[in-house]
């Protein structure tokens, strides 16, 4: 990434410390599996918890665009950051079913915020052809917070820390640092963006009476907000969206139930099996990054068939698998097939309406909700038959996904 100057970097180093805030909400899998152990509860219970995670960006996607035209971008991440940095200090304030609900649901809300409202802040700070490079980095950072938190949980469970008394929630104290640092480094740096409420109303003015602004601007976000939702009624939006939805609920199931495959098939305790979880972001961090060159030099249709098929026989590993080996592979494919899924549908939905990106984008973005429907379902198949059934549940999304090849063009 090339800089213009001194300045820029120094705007960079918060920026990119709030997308390693961002990779905050990947810690549901591994804590959801501690919480059902902590408190004995059942498969379905359990997966509740990243289910609320990714139940709010559903509500709060297309209303935090709104959000960011009338407090500015950078104030959103700062919002964004301060729900988040609640809950994180929830669980080390208490350790009860409807605590940790509570904490889940802040972070799910949090990070909404964030997804929505980071990505746009970074191209007020960084401009040109450095944009796409900046972003790629960004989702790097994002990516280590993510593989980290299996291991600093693990690291808590074996009371190497028994003074702070925290065990494996110490996860929740060393991000809660993390999260208020980059908050009050991200206040301090100025940083000037264009109001977008302000072009609004000027436009609002130049057609209406000052009188009536009140009532137009009422209209006009219940109009976009209806013009928004229309663009499902378009195919490939539709389908793209279900795509999104596909993509999520693979990637939080996985990361909520490679840890259960290991335990459930070859004895291991759960700080043993953590290192699933670390094994899935570390391919998926690996395809990001390599996923980038690929797209390069073979067309879109192609690395996407091939990262699907990888996913397939993912799935098939995982669930016939019996040894280490084997699921280990699994977890890694998956892993690396399910990294550039997003990139690739959320680019075809874009291209195919040019004219309405900022309304295809969040409704993209909503397609995270998937993040809910999964896990639900798979803790209910695994709670009857294992959790092969909840690899099943995945499977059909992998087979959703074979569906979508032709709509991704050459």
């Amino acid at each position: 990434m090339k800089m213009n100057n001194k300045t820029d970097y120094m705007k960079l180093v918060p920026v990119m410390l709030c997308f390693f805030a961002m990779g905050f909400v990947d810690l549901v899998g591994i804590a959801s599996n501690y919480v059902k152990e902590d408190l004995g509860l059942s498969d379905s219970v359990a997966n509740v918890f990243p289910s609320m995670v990714f139940f709010w960006f559903l509500i709060f996607s297309v209303p935090t665009g709104m959000l960011m035209n009338r407090i500015g971008r950078k104030n959103t991440v700062l919002l964004s950051l301060a729900v988040t940095i609640v809950s994180l200090l929830l669980p080390l304030l208490g350790d009860g079913f409807y605590v940790m609900l509570a904490s889940f649901c802040l972070l799910g809300i949090g990070n909404a915020l964030m997804q929505t409202s980071l990505n746009p802040l970074i191209s007020t700070v960084v401009k040109g052809g450095n944009l796409a490079s900046t972003l790629t980095f960004g989702q790097f950072v994002k990516a280590i917070a993510s593989f980290l938190a299996p291991y600093i949980a693990v690291w808590g469970a074996m009371d190497v820390l028994p003074t702070f008394g925290y065990d494996w929630k110490v996860l929740f104290l060393i991000y809660l640092v993390v999260g208020v640092i980059s908050a009050l480094l991200l206040f301090v740096t100025p940083i000037e963006e264009e109001k977008a409420g302000d072009k609004l109303t000027s436009r609002q003015g130049n057609q209406q009476t000052d009188g009536k602004q009140g009532k137009s601007a009422c209209r006009l976000v219940c109009s976009s907000l209806v013009d928004c939702f229309r663009l499902l009624g378009r195919p490939i939006v539709l389908l793209s969206f279900i795509g999104i939805m596909c993509h999520v609920g693979i990637d939080v199931g996985t990361n909520t139930t490679a840890p259960k495959l290991l335990i459930e098939r070859l004895g291991m305790t759960l700080n043993e099996a953590a290192f699933a979880t670390s094994l899935y972001f570390i391919f998926r961090t690996v395809g990001c990054l390599t996923g980038s060159f690929f797209l390069r030099v073979i067309s879109n249709r192609s690395f996407f068939v091939i990262s699907v098929a990888m996913m397939a026989l993912s799935m098939v590993g995982m669930f016939f698998g019996e040894s280490k080996a084997v699921l280990y592979v699994a977890i890694a494919l998956v892993g690396y097939g399910n990294s550039n899924i997003f990139s690739i549908v959320f680019s075809q939905a874009l291209l195919a309406i040019p004219d309405k990106q900022n309304e295809v984008s969040g409704l993209m973005i909503m397609g995270l909700f998937g993040g809910t429907v999964f896990p639900l379902v798979m803790g209910f198949a695994s709670d009857a038959v294992g959790q092969a059934g909840a690899v099943a549940v995945m499977a059909v999304g992998v087979a959703y996904l074979f569906s979508y090849i032709r709509k991704v063009k050459q």
